[in-house]
Parts: structure tokens; C-alpha cells; sequence
């Protein structure tokens, strides 16, 4: 009769003590957007820092502002390289952060360079700048990506971390008044192709997920009708990071 008693008690105890116990609170989000001019927002306007022209609307910015209470470091820089990254981003990063993108490797390949050169020199000059770059992108790039993304996961080991691909940046075939020739157009748009297999290859090496940007762009590329990327400056506009990029960021960060 002692013994059950005693039993008795004991469970009334551990009850009322599993009742009295405030329900475990998740802890707070924690995003951290890493990466060049396609993250920071280059071209989409309402800059937040100029000298990095971080935009509020880049996608990380929006993907933010739809989430109250998640904690921001907007890093990303226009210009960056792996090599910026590493030196001036990384650090925003915390064992407890729980969401990263990350986009590069478009400027390190010589982006800005190969543009000029297929925007104001002969078919044959941007032929020449597309192989030095796709050397680059399947010799030395993936080296470099996965000896960033370890650093990232060294920093970071509990996040989803999405690696951003690039935009396909021009139609393919037909005219484009006042703007490149068909040639020029769709050799870029292969050397792009080429980038986006890389870059997708090295973060799924990395256990990252890659958000494809060409699905969302297409039919908005440069020479479209509704293009979502301006022709002047090669980067996204703001209709392009809120239609093009935010469906597809927030899909692959998981909502």
C-alpha cells in the first residue's frame, strides 16, 4: 500500500512539473547574405549602403523584410570575388546562423572585363574573352568554390546554406535592335550555361542546395520584350530580384 502510494506521488509530481514547464522556444532565425553584385543589388535602386550598392531591393533584402523578427546581415558586395568574401564577409557568420546565400564566381571568371569586350569589340575579341573565362571557370573556379564553401560550413555548421546561380542575361537567337548580334548573344549565354553547371555541381559537393536562376528569368533576358535585367549594366532590375530571384531563393531556403 506504501509502495503504490509512494508510486502515486512520484507520477503526480513528474506531471505537474511537465505541465508547469514552458514549452521550448525555436530559436531565432538567423540570415546571413554573402556574395557579389547579383546579391548585393546592383542596379535595382534604392541603395541602403552605395559604396556596396546594397540594395533594399535585392532579394535578400526582401526575403528579410518578409519575416519579422529574423536577424540580418546584409554583406554581400557589388564587385566581390571569392577572395572578398573571405576577407570581409565571412565574418558576419555564427555558429548560430540558420540561413546563407551566396552568390560568386561571375567576377572572378572576368565578368566586367568579357562584357566590354563583347559589348565594344569584334565577335572575334569576344570569343577571346569567353575561353579565357570558361578556362578559368572548369580549371581553377571549382577549387576555389570548394575551399569557400568549407569555410562557409566551418562558420556556419547548422545553416541551410543556398548557393545563387546567375541568369541567363540575353535571348537567344533573333534581332536585338541596338544591341549585341545573335553570335555574341548566344556564346555568352553558353559560357553562362557553363558557370551554372560548376556552380551547381561544387554546392551540391558542398551538401548546399543551388538555386537556378535561369527558370525564373526566362523570357525576361535582355532584347525580350519585359526584360528583367538591364542592358546597360548587366545586372538584375528590382522587378528582376523580386520575380526572377525571391520565388527562387525562397523556395530553395525552405520558405
Amino acid at each position: 500500500m506504501r509502495l503504490s502510494r509512494l508510486l502515486l506521488g512520484t507520477a503526480a509530481v513528474g506531471i505537474a512539473a511537465s505541465l508547469a514547464a514552458p514549452p521550448a522556444q525555436a530559436a531565432p532565425a538567423e540570415y546571413v547574405a554573402l556574395g557579389d553584385s547579383y546579391s548585393s543589388g546592383t542596379g535595382a535602386g534604392s541603395y541602403t549602403d552605395v559604396l556596396c550598392t546594397r540594395s533594399a531591393n535585392a532579394y535578400p533584402a526582401k526575403y528579410a523584410a518578409a519575416r519579422p523578427g529574423i536577424t540580418f546581415r546584409f554583406v554581400a558586395c557589388g564587385g566581390a570575388t571569392i577572395p572578398d568574401v573571405v576577407a570581409n564577409q565571412l565574418s558576419a557568420l555564427r555558429t548560430t546562423t540558420t540561413h546563407v546565400t551566396v552568390s560568386i564566381g561571375g567576377n572572378d571568371s572576368g565578368f566586367a572585363s568579357t562584357m566590354l569586350s563583347c559589348q565594344y569589340g569584334t565577335t572575334l575579341s569576344c570569343q577571346r574573352a569567353l575561353n579565357e573565362g570558361t578556362a578559368f571557370v572548369q580549371n581553377q573556379l571549382p577549387g576555389k568554390l570548394d575551399s569557400l564553401y568549407a569555410q562557409i560550413r566551418a562558420r556556419a555548421p547548422q545553416a541551410k546554406v543556398v548557393v545563387v546561380g546567375y541568369p541567363r542575361l540575353y535571348k537567344q537567337g533573333g534581332l536585338c535592335l541596338g544591341g549585341l548580334s545573335a553570335t555574341k548573344r548566344d556564346m555568352i549565354n553558353t559560357a553562362a550555361d557553363g558557370l551554372t553547371a560548376v556552380l551547381a555541381a561544387r554546392a551540391a559537393a558542398a551538401g548546399f542546395t543551388f538555386a537556378d536562376a535561369r527558370p525564373g528569368f526566362a523570357g525576361h533576358e535582355i532584347c525580350t520584350t519585359s526584360p528583367w535585367i538591364d542592358s546597360g549594366n548587366i545586372h538584375p532590375t528590382a522587378t528582376g530580384h523580386a520575380q526572377g530571384y525571391l520565388p527562387a531563393v525562397t523556395t530553395a531556403l525552405g520558405g
